[in-house]
């Protein structure tokens, strides 16, 4: 069985992660521990909150350092894969240069945040094995980042923004999965068996 490990660090929606987790039959530990997020087989990278305070916080604890080093699978959701990027306009923040990409604030134009359900498209990873083009998902973000290089599924919402990236082993999710219903549970089943 895969050891698998949230990290903790006080910007995360540890719980509904960790319960999406167990009703898959997988056993789950929240950590802020440096030690035991390098032990992990998958590593899970939550996030809700505003980005230079999880930074802050990220810095603090030292995991600032290790998750850029980690060599398993990491899958970074919401405010976590914006955190993997190199920098974001939210509070002016540097991230953790895992992706070289910039999170930009969605124009003013209209409502903020982009919250409820969307359906993603150009999908081009394993992680959506089994989910259709068009399939909804669960988004509550006010910044996003823009399609690239490393985008592997897009979201329309005043233009097209990435809604999900890859880079080596690292996977980052704009959506909620564990919000998102079969289909998000369908992602996280895949993920953790990668």
């Amino acid at each position: 069985m895969s050891k698998i490990v949230i990290i903790e660090y006080g910007a995360g929606n540890l719980f509904s992660v960790r319960v999406a987790i167990e009703r898959l039959g997988y056993e789950v530990v929240c950590s802020a521990d440096p030690r035991v997020v390098r032990e992990a087989d998958k590593v899970i990278f939550p996030g809700v909150g505003q980005a230079a305070a999880a930074m802050r916080q990220l810095r603090e604890s030292g995991m600032d350092r290790v998750i850029p080093e980690l060599k398993v699978p990491v899958l970074g959701i919401c405010l976590g894969m914006q955190l993997m990027c190199a920098y974001s306009e939210e509070g002016d923040t540097e991230g953790l240069g895992i992706f070289p990409m910039r999170v930009k604030e969605f124009g003013r134009c209209s409502k903020v945040p982009h919250m409820g359900w969307n359906g993603i498209r150009r999908l081009k990873s394993g992680l959506f094995d089994g989910v259709v083009e068009g399939d909804m998902v669960y988004f509550v973000h006010s910044y996003c980042v823009p399609v690239g290089e490393y985008t592997i599924a897009t979201c329309d919402y005043q233009m097209a923004f990435s809604a999900a990236i890859r880079k080596d082993n690292f996977w980052g999710c704009q959506f909620h999965p564990e919000k998102s219903a079969g289909v998000g549970e369908k992602m996280i089943e895949n993920f953790l068996k990668m």
